[in-house]
């Protein structure tokens, strides 16, 4: 079953130690990170050997490992590096949905910046904890010396219930769509399958075969796409290798006969599964391949019945609202150490969102702040 949030309890002083992020791969310190992880919701994402696996990639020399007790128990860890000038900010690879950082349930994101006011930020002007899950951290009223910018608005799936039940409740169009497309490509003598991939020997090959249909589109195009001899590419490989040890690595590999045509890379923990790429052939133009794998996976889903929340993590996109009308929006926390810093902060991102062409959901540095 998911694991819901604990009920919030009060959080007493917090003393802070500082080591090197690297320490998060310690046998002892990571089953501390997995424990306040597990309490609010056990996302695979932010276990230890998952943040680990990015550090090694992504992280910084920088980098450190904060981890807060109160009252002998461990109460917060989050690893952060710097940003700017006397600033830090939670250590944020784009491969990973929110930012490092896990706390008891009762511990309010205004309350920890406080504390690290009087403990390793001493001497910081501004801290930023970056893609805040609502679900797990409410959002707080801004106080003098705090700003909250909205990130991104994200979906999910409850998966109550049988398939039959939950498909009834989309729109008749997307149901005929799926049942029109299904029909022409059967009429075609084409085969429509979806394959399953847990184990870590597979983990290579489906990768590779992601990397092919993600390079053969727009992002290959542009130079973003995830490639088996680039620093994603070698990222992800590692990581499902990993998770797949774990029993947590699911890939779901759409095929037209024998041809793959669409991809979902998805990690599952505690009744929760996230997609964290999809990717599909954009030579196909008929049909919809990312539609048709998604479908097979949320009927196969729901006959398994290990998992009961689908998540996505990434900015709802129209096709998002066929599937579901589940949404809640992440957003950033910035503690500054005095109440102008966070005046001007807001005047600032209040003026860029006010042009036409605004880059949205990003943070004041420490010189912006500053002015």
């Amino acid at each position: 079953m998911i694991r819901e949030p604990h009920a919030p309890h009060p959080i007493q002083a917090i003393e802070w130690d500082r080591s090197p992020a690297a320490a998060l791969s310690i046998p002892g310190t990571a089953a501390a990170w997995d424990k306040l992880n597990a309490q609010r919701s056990d996302l695979p994402f932010l276990t230890a050997a998952s943040v680990t696996c990015a550090l090694e990639f992504f992280g910084d020399p920088a980098a450190k490992l904060w981890t807060g007790r109160s009252n002998g128990d461990v109460v917060a860890m989050l690893i952060a590096v710097p940003d700017g000038r006397l600033g830090w900010r939670t250590f944020q690879p784009s491969q990973l949905p929110l930012g490092a950082l896990v706390a008891a349930p009762g511990l309010e994101l205004s309350a920890l910046a406080r504390s690290l006011w009087r403990g390793p930020l001493r001497r910081a002007l501004m801290m930023s904890l970056t893609r805040i899950d609502p679900w797990l951290a409410p959002r707080e009223a801004d106080v003098a010396s705090t700003s909250q910018v909205d990130y991104v608005p994200t979906a999910w799936i409850d998966l109550d219930g049988d398939f039959d039940a939950y498909w009834a409740r989309r729109g008749k169009n997307l149901r005929q769509n799926m049942r029109k497309q299904r029909s022409r490509l059967a009429s075609q003598g084409v085969t429509v399958r979806t394959r399953t991939w847990t184990a870590a020997e597979d983990m290579a090959d489906a990768i590779a075969r992601y990397s092919a249909l993600e390079g053969a589109g727009w992002k290959g195009a542009e130079g973003s796409a995830v490639q088996t001899d680039n620093q994603q590419g070698r990222f992800y490989r590692s990581w499902f290798e990993r998770a797949a040890r774990r029993g947590e690595a699911v890939v779901y590999e759409g095929m037209f006969d024998e041809r793959t045509v669409a991809m979902n890379l998805c990690l599952r923990r505690a009744g929760t599964l996230v997609v964290l790429k999809t990717s599909y052939d954009e030579s196909v133009q008929s049909v919809s391949p990312a539609f048709l794998l998604h479908e097979d996976m949320l009927r196969a889903l729901f006959a398994e019945g290990r998992t009961r929340r689908l998540e996505y993590y990434g900015r709802v996109m129209e096709w998002h609202t066929r599937w579901t009308d589940n949404q809640r929006m992440l957003y950033h926390f910035t503690a500054f150490r005095w109440p102008t810093m966070a005046r001007l902060a807001r005047w600032r991102i209040a003026r860029r969102d006010s042009k036409p062409d605004a880059a949205r959901a990003t943070l004041p540095s420490t010189s912006e702040a500053a002015g």
